[in-house]
């Protein structure tokens, strides 16, 4: 997730030193605001809009306050500012990383990157020339990055808009920010009994009742919002779906009537204040100088900025030995979220929207990258002991690990899969990326649909798998490619355009198939007989969704001691 953001940085860096014709204006009206956006290459953009007050000062690490003063006039021309970013942590054992880490904290950089705690606003893209009378369709697209950091405005959804148009289905596209790592994701007892948990999801969920409260002014129908997520973001859409047990009305309608998680569904968690949790807030504390304070969250709200997110910062990052041991995540916090993921999909509280899910053929290469001296499986017990699965056993992660294979299945099996005895770079490092990936990603997804089926059989699901990047060495279709290749388009080949007119004809009528598009094989739902779409760089095909079922059988019954 971290090298598929700096990419994006690089990406949008280079698509913005491109010279173009001079971008046009266009104006919304809305209750207390005139919002003034860019018009470029028939799409219209707005950029930045405020949706909540700034949590700064007494309001940081506490729920976002709705906006109640009118706004004005708005410039929503340039690109938003970010929320605070954990690019690196600053107490990495790789003296480059914690360097790095320090100076991308430093008051200068973020200035210059456009990073502040004043950054709850919004970003609206819709067909140029769309009006209030259309009422089209709406995509709230949410970001991933590990809930360490991410932005709204590195996903410009100009490249899908105007595809929507291209096949005959526009819409309106919407991405908000949300407060990412400890400004948002911040645990602890302190935390639990100020009711201040999970932070970023309440920033999620107040853009959400933006849009319903005013995307009807630029287009849009606030009762046909789709949600849409990666990674991350992926796992915040079942957390939007799963927020409150379900409850997912506003002023009497839904936030929205469908769902899309792409390399993400369900991420079992520790609750706010268990022991675990509690060590981030303890040691955020301590680097922050607020130990000796009475009142710890109080004295975290007062010191400084750079204080503040060097504190937060120390945590390790995921371009780290830890990998995906993420401190700051959604946990229960018998508030917002009532129990953990798994608990949550297997009991039904969850809103019964439908929903596609589906994954990256290879989500574990990048996080496995980092751990050469895990050869063994002892290794590899204690590493997921420390720094992933406290709760469990040594002899329930080696039953694990052995469905994993043994001898030279342990290569020959794992990911990037298809490549045989290739890729494995250092010992251990394809059983690795499998484990890697299906706990996080692919057979948790497949976990989510099982859960539904036995919960809400009437539900409907569709599922699929990419491996469109087969031949890259090393990573495969690693965790991240989609981004690039659906959301960007940048390899304008068969899969993107497939995957695209999928999702885009799901946000249109709640169906990834349409009968006009010849072109694609019909995408049966995952409850007839368990079945996913496979996209692959030329074409798209139907398969079984049971592979590595030795590894599913024991996740599925013993999820309770996976948890983060």
């Amino acid at each position: 997730m971290l090298i598929q953001a700096l990419s994006h940085i690089l990406l949008l860096g280079l698509l913005g030193s491109v010279k173009g014709s001079e971008p046009g204006r266009a104006t919304v009206h809305v209750p207390g605001a005139s919002i003034v956006g860019n018009v470029k290459d028939n799409v219209e953009s707005f950029s930045g809009i405020p949706f909540a007050e700034p949590p700064i000062g007494p309001l940081r690490l506490k729920a976002p306050q709705r906006l109640k003063r009118e706004l004005g006039d708005v410039d929503a021309t340039g690109a938003a500012g970010a929320c605070p970013q954990m690019v690196l942590s600053t107490e990495s054992s790789n003296f480059l990383f914690q360097t790095i880490g320090s100076i991308a904290n430093l008051p200068f950089v973020h200035n210059v990157t456009g990073q502040s705690e004043d950054c709850l606003t919004i970003t609206v893209a819709r067909p140029e020339g769309t009006t209030e009378v259309e009422r089209l369709p709406v995509l709230f697209y949410i970001y991933g990055g590990g809930y360490q950091l991410g932005w709204s405005s590195m996903y410009d959804g100009s490249g899908l808009v105007k595809y929507g148009v291209e096949i005959g289905k526009p819409f309106v596209f919407v991405v908000a920010n949300y407060r990412v790592n400890g400004f948002g994701f911040l645990p602890g007892k302190e935390i639990l009994k100020d009711g201040s948990g999970n932070l970023g999801l309440l920033d999620q969920r107040m853009a959400l009742e933006w849009v319903a409260d005013n995307i009807g002014y630029f287009g849009g129908d606030p009762e046909k919002v789709s949600i849409w997520g990666e990674s991350a973001g992926a796992w915040s859409v079942f957390n939007q779906m799963s927020l409150y047990d379900g409850d997912i009305i506003y002023k009497g309608k839904d936030l929205f009537r469908g769902a899309i998680l792409a390399s993400g569904g369900i991420l079992p968690a520790q609750s706010i204040d268990s022991a675990k949790a509690q060590a981030v807030y303890d040691r955020v504390v301590t680097h922050a100088g607020c130990s000796e304070a009475s009142d710890t969250l109080e004295c975290l709200r007062s010191v400084d900025y750079t204080t503040f997110l060097n504190a937060v910062s120390a945590a390790p990052g995921m371009l780290s030995y830890t990998a995906l041991g993420l401190d700051y995540i959604p946990r229960p916090d018998g508030k917002s979220l009532l129990n953990s993921a798994e608990v949550l999909a297997a009991n039904g509280k969850y809103a019964p929207v439908p929903f596609i899910a589906g994954n990256q053929e290879d989500e574990g290469t990048l996080f496995a990258l980092f751990q050469s001296n895990l050869t063994t499986t002892d290794g590899l017990i204690n590493y997921l002991q420390q720094h992933y699965y406290s709760e469990a056993t040594a002899d329930e992660l080696e039953s694990f690990i052995d469905t994993y294979g043994q001898g030279i299945d342990q290569i020959t099996d794992n990911s990037p899969y298809g490549t045989g005895l290739l890729n494995e770079i250092f010992p251990g490092f394809k059983r690795r990326a499998s484990i890697i990936g299906d706990i996080f990603f692919t057979l948790t997804r497949r976990l989510l649909f099982t859960r539904v089926q036995e919960a809400r059989s009437d539900l409907s699901t569709w599922g699929y798998i990419s491996s469109y990047n087969r031949g890259t060495p090393i990573l495969g279709t690693f965790h991240g490619a989609d981004i690039l290749q659906v959301f960007f388009g940048i390899k304008d080949n068969y899969a993107a355009k497939s995957i695209r007119a999928a999702f885009i004809n799901f946000v249109d009528h709640l169906n990834p198939n349409d009968e006009s598009q010849s072109a694609y094989p019909f995408w049966p739902k995952w409850t007839e007989d368990n079945m996913l779409m496979q996209f692959t760089s030329d074409k798209s095909f139907i398969t079984k969704d049971d592979f590595r079922s030795d590894s599913f059988n024991w996740l599925q019954n013993n999820t309770q001691v996976l948890r983060l």
